[in-house]
């Protein structure tokens, strides 16, 4: 079991905000999302929320083969107004956690050296995300598993690891879930990791994933899942709230857009 020292990069976002008294149940739904930070105007806005988590997008200028500079954008833009080492300052003097995705393996080592130089001042909740496996209608490219593992590892062996599928979604014909073939492969490469793990998934595939999904949190009390949608998806909150009935509502997070969230954070009783 991973170590969950009390402002470890290890520990349960749910248990961090809990222990600082930021939320007031043990519920991954009490957890409130501040997605895509990239530019200045935005990691700004994040800084001065009252939200939990921060999550943005890490890329080399100028894309794959770019030079070793890091900066905050989401593809296809390539250029930013906002490098990685300028959103960290900003963060760090925050209280909120913080989630970094990257989509390309490039990318990764010389942003953990930026991270690693602030590292004692970040005594919160650390997620380093990327989608290495192929999944649900998804046609982008994946990021190389082992390489993005053992260079996270390589760097900090108990921060928190967010590994998710490459999916898509059409709204004019029926989108396939999470298969077992999918799940089953992603447990395999976790099953010999000893730090926490959390899955991205598609919110508008959950309801056609459910038997799925939940053996897949089953296989380990380190593992829990993340909730996130596109812009376009079309799903229910009926969707969530039977998710929520058949997982440990400690173990799903929900980082979702509107009118959504506003009516699921209804639904459950849970003040927005």
């Amino acid at each position: 079991m991973a170590d969950k020292v009390q402002g470890a990069w290890s520990e349960d976002v749910v248990d961090h905000f809990l222990r600082s008294q930021s939320i007031r149940a043990r519920d991954g739904a009490a957890i409130r999302w501040f997605h895509a930070a990239n530019s200045k105007d935005r990691a700004g806005e994040a800084a001065r929320s009252d939200v939990h988590m921060i999550e943005a997008d890490v890329l080399l200028r100028g894309g794959k083969g770019g030079n070793e500079d890091p900066i905050m954008a989401h593809p296809p833009e390539t250029d930013s107004d906002n490098t990685l080492q300028e959103w960290l300052e900003e963060i760090v003097g925050t209280n909120k956690g913080i989630k970094l995705d990257f989509k390309s393996l490039e990318a990764v080592q010389p942003s953990l050296e930026l991270l690693e130089n602030v590292k004692h001042r970040l005594k919160r909740p650390v997620w380093i995300n990327a989608d290495i496996l192929p999944g649900p209608n998804g046609n982008s490219t994946v990021v190389d598993a082992e390489g993005f593992i053992s260079t996270v590892t390589s760097f900090f062996p108990s921060v928190t690891l967010s590994l998710g599928w490459t999916t898509g979604w059409h709204p004019d014909k029926h989108n396939k879930g999470y298969d077992w073939m999918m799940v089953k492969e992603m447990a395999q490469i976790c099953n010999t990791l000893s730090q926490p793990v959390t899955f991205p998934v598609r919110a508008a595939l959950v309801w056609q994933s459910m038997p799925e999904l939940c053996w897949l949190v089953q296989q380990s009390d380190r593992y829990s899942l993340t909730i996130w949608t596109g812009k376009e998806d079309a799903y229910s909150v009926e969707d969530l709230l039977y998710l929520r009935k058949n997982i440990d509502k400690s173990r799903v997070y929900y980082d979702i857009l509107e009118p959504q969230n506003s009516e699921f954070k209804k639904a459950i009783g849970i003040e927005y």
